[in-house]
This record gives structure tokens, C-alpha cells and sequence, in this order.
């Protein structure tokens, strides 16, 4: 009880989310404006449930795209948000002090059968590998939050995210918001039903306290980006950790070595 919390939200994995009919993604139209309303409104469920619990700060951090999709003023109010884009890193201000990161809203990595799966961008990236295993953001991001020494306290998503947290974390505390029946449908709960679920199992948790260890990735860390197409794959320059552009195996493959899982975020504006 008490402490602090970062609160991660992505879009994608909120309650009947399943993207723009003929885009790679949410797009930005209807589908979009209730993927962000629905994506506030269960990571609202959670802030009021750590603050309910006993919690000194919390900063909802809005990470889908550029930063500005969240309905602020749906947030509890006594929430710190993150927003925009252009600052470097992940989880700006995590400190080890901090009890736990949340990860709502959060769909599977690029290459599974979950609902929008992709890992940061589907124009760019086909796979995404670090210590030689397919990764999407949740791991990313569980490893950000490790190397910083907090572990994930909670995340949300669809059931493939979620099948992908368990491999990775084991018995984290989790809502499932949907079940994915192919890449742009799925088979939802309904949105009220899962704010209320948000809400009892972060209070539990927070109560209880994180129960899975905390994450972490090998230093220095073994990068391998596989890109859609070789113009991507060009655009992309990131420097190894000793200052070499990536290794480049063949026109779509970028390979190399960076310090951390930490510093590569803090490198790249990904």
C-alpha cells in the first residue's frame, strides 16, 4: 500500500477496439476517438484504484502514437499525466522508489494472431528482437521498468497479450478485455464490465503487491530489427554501443549491440 505507480496506456488492447475497416491500424476516425475514450476510461479504473489503496502519486503516461489520444479529463483527478511526443526514453521520471508500473490498454507483438498486433509501428517493423527472442512492447517495456528496479504490477489487454504476459512474467495480476478472433475483430466484454474488473484487480494488487519478479534484460543487449520494406529499413540509423551503425545482414535486417534496453529507448525516438 501506498508509494508510487506509473500507469502506461496504449490503445489498441481496450475493450471492443478492433481498428479502422481498411487500415493497418486505429486510423483516426471513430474507431480511433473510442479507442481513446474507452483506453481513459480503464486507466482511470486504475489510478482511482491505487489511490483507493493508498497511493501517494501516480503518472498516467500516454503512450500510444504521438502522445495525444487520451480524454484527459476523464483521468482522476488527482493523476500526473505524460503526454506528446519528441522527449527521448520510455517512462520518463521512473525512479527505483516507484511500487510498480501498470500496462493497459497493450496488444500482442508484431508477427501473432492478437487484435492489432505490431510491435511500435506496423508501417515499420515486421519483427522485433532483443537477446534473440521476438519481443513486443509489454516485454520492452516490463524490461524498461526492470532495468529502472520496479516490476509490472498489472496489465490489460486481449487474450494473446495476455498469453504473451505469462510467458514473460508469469502470475502477473491481468484483466482480459477481449478475445482476439483475427487481426481486426474479437470477441469483447463489455467496456463497463472491464473497468470494473480494472478496478478490483489493481486494488487487490496494489494491496497486495507486485507478485512477479522484476524484468530484465541482458547488458549489453543483443538488438536485431527486421523491417516491412528496405526504405524503412534504410531511414533507421542507431548507433551500437560503441558508436557503429547496426550490422546489416541483408537489405531488411538491422543488427547490433547497444548498452541497454534502456539506453537504445534513450538513443532512438521510438
Amino acid at each position: 500500500m501506498g508509494g508510487k505507480y506509473y500507469i502506461s496506456v496504449d490503445c489498441e488492447g481496450a475493450a471492443c477496439v478492433v481498428g479502422t475497416p481498411g487500415e493497418t491500424g486505429l486510423g483516426r476516425g471513430d474507431a480511433w476517438r473510442y479507442a481513446c475514450r474507452q483506453a481513459s476510461l480503464e486507466a482511470s479504473a486504475a489510478a482511482k484504484a491505487l489511490f483507493d489503496a493508498g497511493a501517494e502519486r501516480v503518472i498516467v503516461w500516454d503512450s500510444h502514437g504521438a502522445g495525444v489520444n487520451l480524454e484527459y479529463d476523464l483521468m482522476d483527478p488527482r493523476c500526473e499525466i505524460l503526454l506528446g511526443a519528441g522527449h527521448r526514453g520510455r517512462f520518463v521520471g521512473l525512479e527505483p522508489d516507484f511500487a510498480g508500473v501498470l500496462l493497459i490498454g497493450y496488444h500482442a507483438m508484431a508477427g501473432s494472431e492478437g487484435v492489432l498486433s505490431h510491435t511500435y509501428s506496423s508501417k515499420a517493423f515486421r519483427r522485433y528482437k532483443l537477446d534473440g527472442r521476438p519481443m513486443g512492447e509489454l516485454a520492452v517495456d516490463a524490461a524498461v521498468a526492470g532495468e529502472a528496479g520496479v516490476p509490472v504490477l498489472f496489465c490489460s489487454g486481449d487474450d494473446v497479450l495476455l498469453r504473451e504476459a505469462r510467458e514473460l512474467l508469469g502470475d502477473v495480476a491481468a484483466v482480459e478485455t477481449k478475445k482476439a478472433l483475427s487481426r481486426t475483430s474479437a470477441l469483447s466484454r463489455h467496456p463497463a464490465a472491464v473497468c470494473q474488473e480494472i478496478y478490483d484487480t489493481v486494488l487487490a494488487a496494489a494491496r497486495e503487491g507486485a507478485r512477479v519478479p522484476i524484468f530484465t534484460l541482458p547488458k549489453p543487449l543483443e538488438v536485431e530489427l527486421i523491417f516491412q520494406n528496405a526504405l524503412e529499413a534504410a531511414m533507421w540509423s542507431v548507433p551500437d554501443r560503441r558508436g557503429r551503425p547496426f550490422e546489416s545482414p541483408d537489405e531488411l535486417t538491422r543488427r547490433g549491440e547497444v548498452e541497454s534496453v534502456r539506453s537504445l529507448f534513450n538513443t532512438a525516438l521510438l
